[in-house]
Formats: C-alpha cells, structure tokens, sequence
C-alpha cells in the first residue's frame, strides 16, 4: 500500500491525509461533545469561597453584559437580556459541566456577533466591540479556566483552538464596518489562560500522585516492618525451640538406661521419638541459616549485650537489664508482684524484650523522665507494666522506623495476649501486656486488674467485680 493511500473498509482508497482528519475529527468530536458532569471540588481551606467568588462574577457579568448590548449596541430586551445572561449562566453550569458551559460561551458570542454585525458604526460614531463583548471576554476567560483545570490538556488546547477558529472567522474573514476589534485581546488571554489552567491541573494531580505514592511507599514500610519484626522475633524463639527439642532427644536416649530390662517396641519407640527431635533440631537450623541470611545486619550484638548464638534472655536478666538503663541515665525503679517462679521460655522472652523496648522507648522519647516496671504472676501468666513519667525536656530526632509497640504488639498477640499503650493525664506513657501461658485467651484472674490511669497493677475493689 502506498503511503499516499489507504485502504478504507468497503476497500476504496482514499488519500492517508483525509483518513488522519477524519481520525483527528472523531477525536475532537468525542473529547467536545460530551455534557459529563464534572463538578468544581470545594477548596481545601476555603470550602466554598471559590463557587460564590464565580456566582458573583457570574452576576456582575450578566448586569455588565446586558448594558453593554442595549446601552452602546442598541439591541432591544428581547436580544440583549438572553444573550447577556447568556454568559453568566455559562461561568454557573462550568463549575459543573465544563465542556457545555465552554459551547454555551462561544455559541453566545457568535449569536451575539451576528445580531451586532448590521449595527457596526451606524450610530453617532460609536465604535463598540466586537465580535467580544466586554462582559463576554471575562465570561469566556473564567469558563476556559474552568475547563482547563478539570480536563486534559489535549481536551482545553481542543477548546483554544476552536474559539480561535470562529474568532478568525468572524473578524478575519467576515469582518464588517470599522468596529474596536477584541479578536486579538481575547485570542491572547485565553491562550494565557489555558496554559495557567493546564500547570495548575498538572500541578494537582502531580501533588495527589506523590500523595499516593507517600501512602504506599508506608504501607510498605509498615508490611517490611512488620515482617521483618516477625523474622527477629521467629529467630529468637528458635533458640527456645531448639532447647526443648534437645532435652527431648537427650531423654529419649537416656530413659531405656532408667528401665530394667526394656523391652523392643519400647526401644523402637524412644529411638524413634530421639531421631524424629534430631530431624526437626536440623531443619530449624536450615529455618534460622534462611532468616538470618534474609537479614544479616541482625546477626551483630545488641545493645543487651546477646548475640545471634548467645541464649535467649529470660526474666532472670531483668536486673542486668535495668542496671543498664540506669547506667544510661534513667531513673527506674521495679516491682515484682506475686510468687515468682519459672514460666514457660516463650512467655519470659516475650516479657522481656517488652520491658526492654519499652525503656528504649522512655530513653529515646522522654528525656528527664521517671520509668516504673512492674512485673505480676497471676495462675496462667504475667502481667508486664512500664510506665514513664511526663519527660523534662524536649526529644531529640531520633532515627528508626518508629514501630517499636508493633515488635511489642507482635509478642502479645502471638502468645494469644494482648497489649495496650497510651498517654497518661499527667502526661506520661505507659505499656501494659497481659502475656497468658497456660490458658491463652483467658481473662484476668478474679481480684486483680490493671489500672487504666497509671498502668499499674491493683486489687480488684468488690464493687467493681461483675460477679
């Protein structure tokens, strides 16, 4: 096929110019002629200042319009009031309908150019404007501007083009007496105007996608913490998991030396079960090779002094731990509630880590502040309290993710516990987990609670007992 031709579809040809204006015809066609509803959104800090800023520009447009046709055109009511409401109706049905409004603004002015063109210089010299009224130029701009900050660029340059095409055409083309021709002024603002309303729309939806790019980019921030809080948190428990699946091989192999005369199944039994614990020790070693390797960053020691291979803390080390705090320069003082006695490795770990980010938290966000910890075992847990202070000064930036109560969250929750954190009325912080190890899920023993102002562990009072 040659590039001068093309095929149509009954399989005529035609010249390839006339198939690309037909193309660029249909295009000008579907982005013109649509009446969709658009409406002007209210200001962010105005609300609707903007839409009662244009009714009243829309009025003062209608009085201006309406003299200028009687008073200098010398068009009687009949003509004049339509076509000069005309215009301010257009700015109105633009904060809606703004591809309407716009045919709205140019079919007036090309009626009114008509109605005008006959009178041009007949009476007493006066040389009024046209084919632009005043009142319609103002109109024309606010509807264009309208139209270019609720479309696409392509949709306003469509809009410029044509009213610079019937413009051209009335005064370039028909013309007529000598008259104060506002071709030029009007072709020249709206031109400015169409490119303001262009970058300011530009501007906005550049504005709302760096929005939501923001959103995502924390939503994912969130997720990737989240994860990789679980990853630290799956790694310290394989160390307590590890412990038990080697008691338990080391007491399967043992336990035949503590019976007389064992018998073979039994044998087989216990061989099995010490093989089974050696299987599993080996496949938490492959577990823990793939998260530490997915964050190899963590494998340095803490700031608690435990490494990647040391033993995973307990409450035995809570001391240690608040001798540390203290060293850093924060007065806390501590109370252990209840008989205290051995908890399950899970349980003591959680609680652990929890009143050491908490202190981190208290260290790093109220400098100057008190930190009171308080630790109650109840029949099925632990009841883990921190509690700041208002602080005395100010808190330095401080870097990080910030999802120190997400790590603490994770922990409670996975023990089927829960924590809660918050600001206190004298202006201080506190943590509070209930941390459940034989009966995940149940409710606070009878008599005791946790005080919802200070954080702190108290007696039930009688009256407040739903039983």
């Amino acid at each position: 096929m040659s590039r001068l031709t093309a095929v149509t579809e009954t399989g005529a040809r035609r010249p390839e110019w006339t198939g690309r204006v037909l193309r660029w015809l249909r295009i000008l066609r579907d982005d013109l002629c649509t009446a969709r509803l658009d409406p002007l959104p209210p200001s962010v800090w105005l609300r609707w200042l903007p839409h009662g800023v244009l009714c009243l520009a829309a009025f003062g447009i209608t009085l201006g319009g309406i003299a200028q046709l009687s008073d200098n055109g010398h068009l009687g009511p009949g003509l004049s009031i339509p076509l000069g409401l005309a215009p301010g109706c257009a700015v109105v049905l633009a904060m809606w309908r703004p591809v309407p409004a716009w045919w709205v603004s140019v079919g007036t002015m090309l009626v009114g150019a008509v109605a005008l063109h006959g009178r041009l210089g007949m009476t007493s010299g006066v040389r009024f404007s046209w084919p632009w009224t005043v009142a319609g130029i103002i109109a024309h701009l606010l509807v264009l501007l309208l139209l270019a900050l609720r479309v696409r660029a392509r949709v306003a340059v469509e809009a410029l083009a044509v009213t610079v095409v019937v413009t051209w055409l009335l005064d370039g083309v028909w013309g007529g007496a000598p008259h104060q021709s506002t071709s030029v002024v009007a072709v020249v603002l709206a031109a400015i105007v169409v490119a303001l309303g262009t970058a300011l729309r530009g501007r906005r939806e550049a504005r709302a996608e760096l929005g939501r790019q923001a959103s995502l980019t924390e939503e994912e921030r969130a997720r990737r913490t989240l994860l990789e809080e679980r990853s630290r948190i799956a790694r310290e428990l394989h160390d307590v998991v590890a412990h038990h699946m080697s008691v338990i091989s080391i007491q399967a192999q043992v336990a035949p030396h503590l019976v007389e005369n064992p018998s073979d199944e039994l044998r087989e039994n216990l061989d099995g079960i010490r093989n089974n614990a050696l299987e599993a020790l080996t496949e938490l070693r492959r577990v823990l090779g793939v998260l530490r390797s997915e964050s190899p960053d963590e494998d340095a020691p803490d700031d608690s002094g435990t490494g990647p291979h040391s033993p995973q803390p307990t409450l035995e080390r809570l001391d240690t731990l608040v001798e540390n705090t203290r060293a850093a320069g924060l007065t806390v003082t501590v109370r252990i509630n209840g008989e205290r006695r051995p908890m399950q490795s899970g349980v003591e770990l959680s609680a652990y880590r929890i009143v050491q980010e908490a202190l981190s938290n208290v260290l790093r966000h109220a400098p100057g502040a008190t930190a009171h910890v308080e630790i109650e075992y109840i029949s099925y847990g632990l009841l883990v309290s921190v509690a700041n202070s208002r602080p005395t000064r100010s808190a330095p930036p401080s870097p990080g993710a910030g999802h120190g109560l997400l790590g603490m969250r994770e922990r409670a929750a996975m023990l089927g516990g829960s924590l809660t954190a918050g600001s206190g009325p004298d202006g201080g912080y506190r943590v509070f987990a209930e941390l459940p190890a034989a009966a995940p899920g149940a409710r606070l023993v009878p008599g005791r609670t946790a005080d919802p102002t200070t954080g702190t562990i108290r007696a039930l009072d009688p009256k407040d007992d739903p039983a």
